[in-house]
């Protein structure tokens, strides 16, 4: 009887402190119209997911490389913002990278070479912090928008929903690189 207590009142503690959005469902984020809170709730949770997987990490952690082709957490994470600036400057500002943009997002757009000798000595939260400021101006941006832009071509074939999708499985596909990495850490 006293188990049989001790779990009716474990469960009415952990009621009361459980999320009021259910843990496993992809909703529309408030503030929003609806099909874009919906891209917006499903970005902002792969987001959260790879930051609360990285956060933490060490310098070594951060810049390690388990060959001399792979890349660092560090660059793949400035290479999910560079993804996201790319096609916000695409899709909220209707513009091309700049040379600007180029110059600064390159090499984390890249992946390559200058990504591995660009992307060190620098803690997990200054490559975090950029990515932080890159979503800002995502969500401000598609705040200001409606669901018919996002159905509304870009280019023939290819309309700002299928963009931001896009944006997400890139991050998708990213989180399984870095938990890659994660995993030759060395011991």
């Amino acid at each position: 009887m006293k188990n049989i207590i001790r779990l009716v009142l474990l469960m009415g503690i952990v009621g009361l402190n459980a999320p009021v959005k259910a843990q496993y469902a992809v909703e529309p984020v408030e503030g929003f119209t609806p099909q874009i809170g919906i891209v917006v709730d499903m970005l902002e949770e792969i987001k959260d997911r790879i930051e609360a997987d990285v956060r933490g990490l060490s310098l070594a952690e951060t810049d390690f490389r388990f060959d001399d082709r792979a890349n660092s957490i560090g660059a793949l994470i400035m290479h999910l913002a560079a993804t996201e600036a790319y096609y916000q400057i695409e899709t909220l500002e209707g513009n091309a990278w700049s040379a600007e943009d180029m110059a600064f997002w390159g090499a984390a757009s890249d992946l390559g070479e200058a990504s591995r000798e660009t992307f060190t000595g620098k803690p997990i939260a200054h490559y975090l912090d950029i990515w932080d400021t890159v979503r800002e101006k995502t969500l401000g941006g598609l705040k200001s928008r409606d669901d018919a832009w996002l159905a509304s071509e870009i280019e023939e074939g290819v309309n700002n929903h299928w963009v931001w999708f896009h944006v997400l499985e890139h991050a998708s596909a990213h989180m399984g690189q870095i938990a890659l990495v994660k995993q030759r850490f060395p011991d």
